[in-house]
């Protein structure tokens, strides 16, 4: 025997406010969120605010003395997208959930985020790919010819 339309109707609207309640707290927490990261040289450290903008940058233990420009420069750019790519994946995380079709009530469907869209293919990949394939070269190399020059 089906429910009535009554009683479908209050589980959807109590369903809506709970998730009205979640997305607020979502919203609360993920603005003050933020990531750091190091390059894989450990000569820099960046950190990544809510919406993926950069909100620090340190240079650790004076290494950047001993880089080249741009050997310093890739170092930075490669923490600073890393620390975005970690709040990028939080951001995915934190509102997936959101994006899910209901349990409670079959007619909300949910709906679909291409996250590769929003945030690049990058977001899409496991955490630890890297580490499964072994020591990579570090990325500041890959903006440097053979000879250490651009």
């Amino acid at each position: 025997m089906t429910e009535p339309l009554e009683k479908r109707l209050e589980k959807a609207m109590a369903e809506l406010h709970a998730a009205q309640e979640a997305v607020a707290r979502t919203e609360r927490e993920l603005r003050s969120a933020s990531f750091a990261a190091l390059s894989s040289d450990r000569a820099v450290r960046a950190t990544a605010g809510p919406q993926g903008e950069l909100t620090g940058i340190e240079f650790l233990e004076n290494k950047y003395r001993d880089m080249s420009p741009q050997e310093l420069a890739a170092s930075v750019l490669e923490a600073a997208g890393a620390a975005r790519l970690k709040m990028n994946r939080h951001v995915m995380k934190a509102m997936a959930p959101f994006a899910e079709p209901s349990s409670n009530v079959p007619e909300l469907k949910g709906f679909e985020l291409d996250w590769e869209r929003i945030f690049g293919p990058e977001v899409l990949r496991e955490d630890d790919e890297d580490t499964a394939r072994g020591p990579a070269t570090p990325a500041w190399r890959d903006a440097l010819g053979d000879e250490g020059e651009d």
